[in-house]
């Protein structure tokens, strides 16, 4: 992806391709729940200094899957705010049961993409 994403729209395609692998999608799963529960007890308990672990538990596991599962670099880097939102959305969709039908849909789309960028022109002098 080269040129710079200016909507969430756009981006979400883009985010999702980049979670195209579900053991990704399920460290991110994990890694949210994790992080809300983590500054949940912080607010109950009144401890700011939970705040850092939630960082590295909710990162921690998004990460290791970015950069051991799909080989990608985490969307976080380029895009903070949008990714931020998209793992919410996706950490909605998977509890729902819908994000592996979203991602399927995402790849079907890119394949048709890619088969008329590199289908042959017809021939226009050929003799039918």
């Amino acid at each position: 992806m080269s040129e710079r994403i200016k909507s969430f729209d756009e981006f979400w395609p883009y985010y999702v391709l980049e979670h195209s692998k579900k053991v990704n999608r399920v460290l991110h799963f994990i890694g949210t729940s994790a992080a809300v529960t983590t500054l949940g007890m912080a607010a109950i308990r009144r401890q700011p200094s939970l705040i850092p672990l939630a960082l590295v538990v909710g990162y921690g596991p998004a990460w290791v899957g970015h950069f051991f599962i799909e080989g990608n670099t985490p969307a976080t880097f380029k895009y903070p705010l949008w990714s931020f939102l998209a793992d919410f959305k996706m950490w909605s969709k998977i509890a729902r049961g819908k994000m592996d039908r979203e991602v399927e849909r995402e790849t079907a789309k890119r394949a048709k993409a890619q088969e008329e960028v590199s289908a042959p022109p017809p021939d226009v002098y050929a003799v039918n």
